[in-house]
């Protein structure tokens, strides 16, 4: 089974940056892409950024030029860094690993990370 645990969320000031972390523990052959989703109360959890093992990434048009999404696929690691950060960036941010592959001739299965909150408030 795999887990994915969270890192670098927290209280930061309007224009501040903050650094999200996630690495997916257990025995993992490969992953085919993460990313990050965002979710705040009353709405339904969108998705913020995406790579691929590849290094191909997407990012929703809200925080395209603030945020920067990053992958180091030797330590199944994925990153976010979010920069000029705004009040409506306030969210619980989760991670996601999709297309997650224990050995090479198995299924393939996605994880979610509990969550991580980042509130952006003077």
């Amino acid at each position: 089974q795999v887990q994915l645990v969270e890192s670098g969320g927290g209280l930061v000031q309007p224009g501040g940056s903050l650094r999200l972390s996630c690495a997916a523990s257990g025995t993992i052959f490969s992953i085919n892409a993460m990313g990050w989703y965002r979710q705040t109360p009353g709405k339904q959890r969108e998705l913020v950024a995406t790579i691929t093992s590849g290094g191909t990434t997407n990012y929703a048009d809200s925080v395209k030029g603030r945020f920067t999404i990053s992958r180091d696929n030797a330590k199944n690691t994925v990153y976010l860094q979010m920069n000029t950060l705004k009040p409506e960036d306030t969210a619980v941010y989760y991670c996601n690993a999709d297309g997650v592959r224990l050995r090479s001739w198995g299924a393939r299965y996605d994880y979610w990370g509990q969550g991580t909150q980042v509130t952006v408030s003077s």
